[in-house]
């Protein structure tokens, strides 16, 4: 499964980003990648990632989601074409899925570790387009799913 196609014209947002591995790693085939994460130590490993490898369209943010991620954020950083979301366990909070159907961009590729949550915020979206599993935790039952919508 093709994800998402990445061709150097398209505007991502990686939500949750962590360490910044999802946005560095389409960056370079991307107009821009901005990432948001809660843990300002993880972003700034994100940044140190992007100047290692030579990247220079990313932008990278620390806070809460759900305070970060509003409809200022969007006019400073430009309106997303794709948006990759990978959140904790617990998954997202609702007023963040909100404000990401607001947004309205082309694709939103959902990536979660815990199947139940990720199912609960997939009436928020318009329609799945496809899933795969793509990783199995050895000695749990827990599997990684990439949701495109």
């Amino acid at each position: 499964m093709r994800v998402c196609p990445v061709d150097g014209r398209r505007t991502f947002y990686d939500l949750y980003t962590g360490t910044g591995t999802i946005a560095n790693f389409v960056a370079r085939q991307s107009k821009a990648v901005i990432g948001v994460e809660y843990v300002p130590e993880a972003i700034e490993d994100a940044k140190i990632n992007s100047e290692i490898n030579g990247i220079q369209n990313t932008r990278f943010y620390a806070g809460d989601m759900k305070n970060v991620l509003n409809e200022e954020f969007v006019l400073q950083n430009g309106h997303p074409d794709v948006v990759i979301t990978d959140p904790p366990r617990a998954g997202m909070d609702e007023p963040v899925v909100r404000t990401l159907l607001n947004m309205e961009p082309t694709k939103i590729v959902y990536v979660s570790c815990n199947s139940a949550v990720s199912h609960s915020h997939l009436p928020y979206y318009l329609i799945v387009t496809s899933f795969k599993i793509c990783a199995k935790y050895r000695s749990t039952s827990h599997r990684t799913r990439i949701v495109r919508v």
